[in-house]
């Protein structure tokens, strides 16, 4: 039988034309590189370098326009804070500025109450090495918190660090911490100490990053346009659990705001209820001689808890003294004695006991 074979010129059939044959057009040439705007991105797919902290204040500048409302409203009613401590006895905001270093102070991890602080602050009451140090950062905020001057212009005489141009690398930091803050200089005080808050631990300055540091240096920031009653938005009073660092800028500036209104607003019912005791006890002492009950009026004002020893120094009266007046002010249901011992007593202002 005879097989069929196939056609040989067939099985050796070459195509007449080809890929290379002729000219070849630029669709042809797939395996060359094509035009310079079509690379690919051959970056490794890893986070990108945030923008500098110049770059940044454009954003802050949008969320300000953004919550122009409520930056309005809180600023009003600072603005009516700081007339009211203008006009108020000193130890008003002494009492304000002890109360917002405690709560920065829970703020970092250290947990120091407010009468705690205010008696380590007058008699140095500690009881061990690490509670000392905790006491002495919250003390170092206190300080700076009621007084003295601001941290603008100069940062570095703000936390007391001489600046050597050229030599000292925090000089160099602290520099260029002035030049941010200048630049910022469209942004409300308010805003500006949002933004030093949250820049502040990326800038270098405290020790590790300290964010007790940086918490006093936005809150007297946040006041730089008062008139001298009150020296900072009392933010950490209206709560910290509002200054988490996740967030646009716009949200950061918003829970900012939610927390310097709310302490804000919890400052002045604090004065209110000072207010009406001091009231009650200026005319419940009218008719005593002497100069010590109105003296121990303004040392109740200023300090959370008053000791004996303490009231002696801040009133200038004899011990027999300051302590038959005590007695007299928990007879007369203004004061209230806490540890109700016979020795190292401690007594703080009733206030409960004036309420309307």
């Amino acid at each position: 039988m005879k097989k069929h074979l196939p056609d040989r010129e067939a099985e050796n059939d070459i195509p007449s034309s080809g890929p290379y044959d002729g000219e070849a057009t630029e669709e042809d040439l797939w395996f060359l590189p094509g035009p310079p705007e079509d690379k690919p991105d051959l970056l490794a797919p890893l986070p990108r370098g945030e923008p500098g902290e110049h770059d940044q204040i454009e954003a802050w500048e949008k969320a300000q326009g953004a919550q122009a409302l409520h930056l309005a409203q809180v600023a009003a009613r600072f603005g009516a804070l700081d007339q009211r401590l203008r006009l108020a006895p000193k130890g008003c905001r002494h009492r304000l500025a002890l109360m917002e270093a405690s709560n920065l102070s829970w703020l970092t991890g250290d947990r120091v109450s407010v009468d705690r602080l205010g008696l380590w602050q007058a008699l140095r009451i500690s009881a061990s090495g690490d509670d000392t140090q905790a006491l002495q950062r919250a003390g170092w905020a206190f300080r700076h918190l009621s007084g003295g001057p601001g941290p603008e212009p100069d940062l570095a005489r703000f936390l007391n660090r001489r600046e050597v141009e050229g030599e000292d690398p925090l000089s160099d930091r602290v520099a260029a911490w002035n030049a941010l803050m200048q630049a910022a200089v469209n942004l409300h005080p308010i805003v500006r100490a949002c933004l030093a808050f949250h820049l502040w631990p990326l800038s270098g300055i405290g020790s590790e990053g300290d964010i007790l540091e940086g918490g006093a240096v936005s809150l007297r920031i946040s006041a730089s346009d008062g008139q001298g009653g009150m020296l900072f938005v009392p933010v950490l009073t209206g709560g910290a659990g509002r200054l988490r660092g996740g967030g646009e800028p716009a949200d950061k500036l918003r829970r900012w705001l939610q927390a310097s209104e709310q302490g804000i607003i919890r400052a002045m019912r604090h004065l209110d209820q000072l207010e009406r005791w001091e009231v009650t006890a200026r005319d419940r002492v009218a008719g005593l001689s002497g100069r010590t009950p109105p003296r121990l009026i303004e040392a109740l004002l200023g300090w959370p808890l008053v000791t004996a020893p303490m009231a002696e120094d801040l009133t200038g009266a004899s011990r027999a003294a300051v302590q038959r007046n005590l007695a007299w002010f928990q007879a007369q249901g203004l004061v209230q004695e806490l540890t109700g011992q016979g020795r190292f007593r401690m007594w703080r202002v009733a206030t409960r006991s004036v309420s309307p």
